[in-house]
């Protein structure tokens, strides 16, 4: 079991000053479909991790200094990049559970 947050206390933490990183994994392509607008946000597709390892992450997402918490359309490649990153030795490091579906069917986005 990979540790998760729900998108109900995502939604919290949007709303806060809490500092965090939000990093999706979708395609660039992908973004139009819905979207997410924090500055906390980052866009990494989940392609060019494949591609690139960590090193295809920011430096901040690489200090492993705050929360990371990883979303998809879905959550199944989210899922699958916080176990990925588990594995890199990653410690706070969190799948959004059910990805943006789950959101907009909760209202939280637009």
């Amino acid at each position: 079991m990979f540790p998760e947050i729900t998108v109900t206390d995502l939604g919290e933490k949007l709303k806060s000053e809490e500092e965090f990183i939000l990093l999706d994994v979708r395609e660039l392509s992908e973004l139009e479909q819905a979207k997410l607008t924090d500055s906390r946000l980052q866009v990494t597709p989940m392609s060019r991790l494949g591609q690139e390892g960590v090193n295809a992450l920011s430096e901040a997402v690489q200090s492993q200094q705050i929360p990371v918490y990883i979303l998809c359309h879905h959550g199944s490649r989210s899922m699958q990049v916080t176990g990925w990153l588990l594995q890199q030795g990653y410690k706070n490091v969190f799948n959004v559970r059910g990805g943006l579906m789950n959101m907009r069917a909760k209202s939280m986005l637009p």
